[in-house]
C-alpha cells in the first residue's frame, strides 16, 4: 500500500508535513510506504534533518509547483499540472499510489478528485465527510461538511446511503443509525428542503433511519450517521471543533473535549468518487498530519468506495 501526500499544503508546509510524515512513518505496518510529493529543492534539508533518507519506507516524488490557498482550484489545476496536488492525483488515477492526502487547497483537491479518478457512477454530488466524537464513545460519521453549500432533497437522501455505507465499512456497524440535522424531532419540521430529504430518507429501505436529530444532539449518540448541507455542516463542524480551543484557553483539560480537536482525526475524505482522497485543516500540525495518514490506511483496507460504487451500480 502507498499513501501519497503532498508535502507542500498547509500553513506550515513543508516542515509540517515531513514532521507529521516522520512521525506516522515510525508506526507504519511494514507493507505500507508514504510518498512525498513535493520540490526536492525544499524537501531535501528536511529530510536530512530529520534523517528521513534512511527510513525505507518513504518515498520522494519530486513536483516543482505548489497550488497556493488563495489560487482559483480550476485554473491552477489546469495552469500547474506538476504541482504536487495534481502529480498526486495522477499517481492516484494511475494506481500508483492507493489514497492521496493533502492540507493544501481544499477547492483543488475536490476539483482535482473529480477531474482524474472522476465521481462514481450515480453519484448527485460527491461530497466530505466529518468525524463527530459521541459522548457514548467513538464518531459519528457527518457529512456535508463543506463541498455542497446548497443541496437538493436528492442530495441529501443520497448522503444517507453513502454515509452509511461508510460507516459500516469504516467503523464496523451493522445498521448504522442515519438522522437527518435539523431545528425540531418532528417530522413536519425544517425548511421544504428538510422535509422532503426526510420523506425520502424514511422511504428509502437500504438505511436505517431514525428521523431528525437538532443541534444540542451532536454529541448524544443518538445516530451514526449525520446528514446536513455542506453550508450548515461546515458552520456545525468547525464550531465543534472550536470547543477544545476553548476549554484550552481556559485551561481546562477533558478527555471528551480532547477528542474535538481537529488533530485528533486529522483529515476529513471526499466520499463519492472512484478512489481515497483525504483533505485537512490549512492549519494542520505535525500530530494532525500524522493521524491524516492513519485515517487514510484505514480507509483504503475498507474498502468503502468500492462498497459504495457496487450499492449504487
Amino acid at each position: 500500500m502507498k499513501i501519497a501526500v503532498d508535502a507542500m499544503g498547509g500553513d506550515f508546509a513543508p516542515e509540517a508535513i515531513v514532521e507529521g510524515v516522520m512521525l506516522a512513518a515510525a508506526e507504519l505496518p511494514e507493507h505500507v510506504t508514504i510518498v512525498l510529493i513535493g520540490k526536492q529543492s525544499a524537501l531535501q534539508p528536511l529530510m536530512q534533518k530529520h534523517n528521513a533518507e534512511a527510513v525505507a519506507n518513504i518515498e520522494l516524488v519530486n513536483a516543482e509547483d505548489v497550488i497556493e490557498m488563495s489560487e482559483h482550484p480550476t485554473k491552477a489545476l489546469s495552469q500547474k499540472p506538476n504541482s504536487s496536488i495534481g502529480v498526486g492525483f495522477k499517481l492516484l488515477k494511475d494506481g500508483q499510489v492507493s489514497a492521496f492526502c493533502s492540507a493544501g487547497n481544499t477547492g483543488a483537491m475536490h476539483v482535482g478528485a473529480l477531474f482524474s479518478i472522476k465521481a462514481i457512477e450515480g453519484i448527485l454530488r460527491p461530497c466530505i465527510a466529518g468525524f463527530v466524537p459521541q459522548l457514548t464513545g467513538g464518531h459519528a460519521v457527518m457529512l456535508d461538511i463543506g463541498a455542497n453549500a446548497d443541496c437538493k432533497p436528492e442530495m441529501l437522501a443520497q448522503f444517507g446511503v453513502v454515509g452509511s455505507i461508510y460507516a459500516q465499512y469504516i467503523f464496523g456497524i451493522d445498521q448504522p443509525r442515519v438522522a437527518l440535522m435539523n431545528i425540531g424531532s418532528e417530522e413536519q419540521k425544517g425548511s421544504l428542503v428538510a422535509q422532503a430529504a426526510h420523506q425520502l430518507l424514511k422511504e428509502n429501505r437500504r438505511i436505517n433511519f431514525v428521523g431528525n436529530i437538532e443541534g444540542g444532539d451532536f454529541f448524544d449518540g443518538k445516530a451514526d450517521v449525520i446528514i446536513t448541507d455542506g453550508f450548515t455542516g461546515n458552520t456545525m463542524f468547525k464550531l465543534g471543533e472550536s470547543f477544545y480551543k476553548v476549554a484550552s484557553q481556559r485551561g481546562i483539560s477533558d478527555e471528551f473535549l480532547d477528542k474535538t480537536n481537529y488533530e485528533s482525526v486529522g483529515g476529513s475524505p471526499i466520499l463519492g468518487v472512484n478512489g481515497n482522497v483525504i483533505i485537512a485543516h490549512g492549519i494542520s500540525s505535525p500530530l494532525a498530519i500524522k493521524n491524516m495518514i492513519s485515517l487514510a490506511i484505514r480507509q483504503v483496507e475498507s474498502n468503502a468506495y468500492t462498497k459504495i460504487a457496487q450499492a449504487l451500480s
